[in-house]
């Protein structure tokens, strides 16, 4: 068998956590192949358009304060709902190969009410700041991370550290744009089974 077919054999029978790249999700953390464990700590935004111009410096100061004191510190944002992006291009094509005005005025109809849908979500976004484990000792890990969330609070922001539920929604956001489950399962079709009682 040829490399190339042994590598999409490979990646048939890979499982969907092989896939993207993740070992485990644990109480507090994602566990990756080669990018070491992620903690996730979830930053409230402020609505930095009602602030003083004097507020904001102070914002921005605070978030500098905290890039220094720790090192290790990445910053994420993701989209907290459902992006149309590739619908919206989808109807944008479709309308020019359609013909028929009826259907076209239908799908014009669609592409507005993506439009106003995307717009009231505008500003849902999730700040998130990563702390990457590379060598920790499991004994000193709570007292690492507690350290991190109390700096954090000492600067102004409101951050909760992400328990397994958030980060599996994380997840979810991010490689399906699933926002409406309000449970994920660990395993597909978990919620279906019944334990002997």
């Amino acid at each position: 068998m040829s490399k190339k077919t042994e590598k999409k054999e490979s990646a048939r029978r890979a499982s969907t956590r092989q896939l993207i790249g993740t070992k485990a999700v644990t109480e507090y953390s994602l566990v990756t192949y080669g990018h070491g464990e992620l903690v996730f700590f979830l930053v409230k935004p402020s609505n930095i358009s009602v602030l003083s111009e004097a507020s904001v410096g102070a914002r921005i100061y605070a978030l500098m304060t905290v890039l220094k004191g720790i090192a290790e510190i990445e910053i994420l944002c993701l989209n907290s709902r459902e992006n149309f992006e590739d619908n919206k291009r989808y109807l944008r094509e479709r309308m020019e190969r359609e013909d028929n005005p009826v259907v076209r005025g239908l799908l014009e109809k669609d592409l507005v009410f993506l439009d106003r849908i995307q717009v009231q979500m505008a500003t849902a976004r999730e700040f998130l700041i990563v702390i990457r484990l590379r060598a920790e000792k499991e004994s000193e890990v709570f007292p690492y991370l507690s350290r991190i969330e109390k700096s954090l609070k000492e600067q102004g922001f409101s951050v909760k550290r992400a328990d397994r539920e958030d980060i599996k929604r994380l997840l979810a956001v991010y490689f399906e744009q699933n926002v409406t489950t309000e449970r994920f399962e660990d395993f597909d079709g978990e919620r279906w089974i019944i334990p002997d009682d």
